[in-house]
């Protein structure tokens, strides 16, 4: 397991792509989910600076905080409300340039000001989201969707 993570320069489509095999090369061969994300999240808090970043795990109609990276956060998030539960609801990735602009959008930081959501399975079922906030506006855009997608696979 690779355990000194490699902080990639260029831009942010060579940092992911030289983030993805570290991230995979870490989470290989271990089966807890729990370990796992931990270790995802550390990884892109460290390669990209993100204000919070972090995951939330399915209990019932309920999304809880998991791993993270950041300021503390909120603990639960019922499906549809926020950006993470609508991402859940929704099943697919929610670019948000102006959180504020969000309807429903729920403050767990003032400081938050842009995000990206992206559902994960895990042993082929809905497990949670990847929650990825900016203290910028507009920081998240297909490149970032497209690469975060690519690692939250590496959790099936």
């Amino acid at each position: 397991m690779a355990e000194d993570l490699i902080i990639a320069t260029g831009n942010k489509e060579e940092k992911y792509q030289q983030l993805l095999p570290q991230i995979k090369a870490s989470i290989e061969g271990e089966q807890n989910l729990v370990a796992n994300l931990a270790n995802v999240a550390a990884a892109l808090k460290q390669q990209f600076n993100f204000w919070w970043v972090g995951f939330y795990l399915i209990d019932g109609d309920e999304l809880v905080l998991g791993p993270f990276q950041g300021p503390i956060a909120c603990t639960r998030i019922r499906k549809g409300k926020g950006v993470c539960g609508t991402s859940w609801e929704k099943n697919k990735t929610i670019i948000v340039p102006d959180v504020e602009a969000f309807p429903g959008h729920i403050a767990c930081s003032s400081q938050s000001k842009s995000e990206i959501v992206i559902p994960f399975l895990h042993k082929k079922n809905p497990a949670g989201v990847l929650d990825v906030d900016s203290e910028h506006y507009n920081s998240f855009d297909e490149i970032d969707a497209k690469y975060l997608e690519e690692i939250v696979a590496l959790l099936q």
